[in-house]
């Protein structure tokens, strides 16, 4: 493995040399103790020192790998605390990413690219991380335009959990027809003449989404570890070095975990993984839960991957889809006779849960439930939870939380979905969808997350501008500044408190010796970057358990090898994950001010060579015969 020559620093005898330093950087730790340093050591996966240059010195042996931050800013790795990543990982290099695409018309012209190589039998999907609102056109495409883009390849273009749009030969494949009916919850739109047109929206369940994404061919064998893998370097690219997998539809457990779990015996993992299980079969949810109690407990597994418990679905009738341009679903009178047996049977057998709710009217029922357990004594009983999403959670609710030892997870799905929500809802229920600082003032534990890859996009630095901005990527401002947080919150939401959720916080989410060595060096400065543009920062180096995980620029060549993307015509071999575009820039008073430390800068360096005999004393007279008169 090569390293970056750093002058000053020789290698000593010792038998406790690291195995990677990092010095040379401006760390942001985490930890209160120490919250800044210049300089830290790793060995056997752990952090050993955190300090300055001379701190870590004593411990650069003959392979210590030292590589040299050049001032940048230094975080601890990111945790996603609800991602679909291995969901994600299965899909990943059969899918097309809109993410971060600026014009529908860019997204159109890969599209075509795309369907061009393609081969017969596959499909070209894009599936989620976009919104029509990031679009210069402000609009999803047509039909027609799909069809104009690939006509005799299938095209699945998926669009939050609203709606999907489909080619005429996407229509064929999925074989929809005139008489096929629609799903519960699902409308399969048609024209005049009882056709489908191609447009398939959820009324308000995502399932005929999904259902129909089902039907495009997979991946096999080591194709699906190689995607996975590519997923996992996508996601380090971001400076993220854990996640909270919320596990989901079409996610079934052993089958669709056995990729994750042979790259984990093989040392393969990128990202450390928190897994949930997740009832797929209405009806069976008891059943299935009762047989994985007798299969496994929450924490088997080791700092790579560990089961954290069930959800985000616990029962199917308690789910409350949140497609913001449907009203609210009515969920079923009775379904808490069935929820509190699925609760009860968890809290007796020590499994915590994490739980989907988008409305505070499912919370409220939820909880009543949890209550009635509490005063028998079996709730939590020891046992971690939390709600996921809480858009519309009221402060009551929260209170109750709160007292039940409950946390929460928030997600930036209305950075896509906000100006939908806005139109249904108005500005005013906006302003406090998810009421984060409401939550944060109780001193609930709040982990951050994406929800990706299925809706938002999984690039966490969007949901950092989020949480800081209250902004969508369509730039309306939907959250004001009494429901924002500062940086360095959004920071702990992405770091300590998804530790947190794991169980973890005694050795992740914060830089201090005895803690995972998992850290990612800065392609711009977090906490003095214009707010504008944190969503165009990226890790430029990427640490997880002192392994150099991933690499880029001044150190390009110190991660570790992948094997090359297959199949050959992957839309992530060509176009890669996302499409990353350039920050906004200076304003012009920072810009200024810039230009006149470079002038200084430069006549410090003049006045260095004159001492030197490099140049005359003086300095030399500027002509310019524009001005001579």
């Amino acid at each position: 493995m090569p390293t970056m020559p750093v002058g000053g620093l020789v290698p000593q005898a010792a038998d406790d040399a690291a195995d990677v330093i990092v010095r040379n950087a401006k760390i942001y730790t985490g930890d209160p103790g120490r919250p800044q340093a210049e300089a830290i050591a790793i060995r056997d996966g752990v952090i050993t020192v955190v300090g300055d240059d001379s701190d870590v010195a004593p411990h650069i042996g003959a392979a210590t790998k030292v590589v040299d931050a050049l001032g940048r800013r230094m975080i601890p790795g990111l945790n996603d605390s609800h991602l679909h990543v291995i969901r994600g990982g299965l899909n990943y290099v059969l899918e097309l990413r809109w993410d971060g695409v600026p014009t529908l018309r860019q997204g159109l012209a890969m599209l075509r690219e795309q369907a061009a190589r393609t081969p017969k039998g596959q499909w070209v999907r894009v599936v989620g991380g976009w919104s029509a609102e990031q679009f210069a056109e402000r609009r999803l495409p047509t039909v027609a335009e799909l069809n104009a883009a690939a006509p005799d390849t299938p095209v699945f273009v998926l669009h939050l959990y609203q709606s999907a749009v489909l080619n005429r030969a996407a229509l064929k494949a999925a074989g929809y027809t005139k008489d096929t009916p629609d799903p519960k919850g699902g409308q399969i739109v048609r024209g005049r003449d009882g056709e489908p047109t191609g447009m398939l929206l959820a009324a308000p369940s995502a399932l005929i989404l999904y259902s129909t994404l089902a039907r495009a061919p997979g991946l096999e064998g080591e194709d699906k570890k190689t995607s996975t893998r590519h997923f996992l370097r996508e996601l380090n690219r971001f400076g993220l070095t854990s996640a909270i997998d919320a596990a989901g539809g079409f996610q079934n457990f052993p089958d669709n975990y056995s990729t994750v779990v042979e790259l984990a015996k093989a040392g393969q993992l990128s990202l450390r993984i928190a897994y949930h299980l997740f009832p797929q079969t209405p009806g069976q949810e008891i059943d299935d839960l009762a047989r994985w109690i007798e299969m496994a407990r929450p924490e088997d597994g080791d700092e790579w991957l560990r089961l954290n418990g069930a959800g985000e679905n616990l029962i199917w009738a308690a789910a409350d889809f949140e497609n913001f341009t449907q009203p609210r679903p009515e969920l079923a009178r009775d379904y808490e006779a069935e929820f509190e047996k699925a609760v009860r049977l968890l809290m007796e057998n020590g499994w915590g849960f994490r739980l989907h709710a988008t409305y505070d009217e499912t919370i409220r029922r939820d909880l009543a439930v949890f209550e009635k357990l509490a005063a028998e004594g079996l709730f939590p009983a020891g046992n971690r939870w939390l709600f996921d999403h809480a858009e519309t959670a009221s402060r009551d609710s929260l209170d109750r939380i709160a007292a039940l030892g409950g946390a929460m997870s928030v997600q930036n799905r209305l950075s896509f979905q906000g100006e939908a929500f806005v139109r249904r809802y108005g500005s005013g229920a906006a302003a406090d969808a998810p009421p984060v600082r409401a939550m944060l003032d109780r001193g609930l534990t709040v982990g951050a997350g994406t929800d990706a890859t299925r809706v938002s996009s999984y690039n966490p630095w969007v949901a950092l501008h989020w949480l800081v901005s209250g902004r969508t990527v369509g730039d309306l401002t939907i959250r004001p500044p009494h429901n924002r947080v500062d940086r360095e919150t959004a920071l702990a939401m992405f770091t300590e408190a998804g530790a947190a959720l794991t169980g973890e916080a005694d050795v992740k989410g914060v830089l201090r010796p005895g803690c995972f060595g998992d850290l990612a060096i800065l392609s711009e400065d977090y906490f003095t970057v214009p707010e504008q543009d944190i969503p165009h920062i990226e890790a430029l180096l990427t640490v997880t358990g002192g392994r150099i995980v991933y690499a880029v620029g001044e150190y390009e060549g110190l991660d570790e090898e992948l094997p090359p993307v297959s199949p050959a015509w992957s839309p992530v071999a060509h176009f890669g994950g996302y499409q990353a575009t350039p920050g906004t820039g200076l304003n012009g008073a920072r810009q200024a001010e810039l230009l006149g430390q470079a002038v200084a800068e430069s006549e410090q360096h003049r006045q260095w060579r004159a001492r030197r005999g490099l140049t005359p004393e003086t300095a030399s007279t500027v002509f310019d015969p524009c001005f001579v008169l």
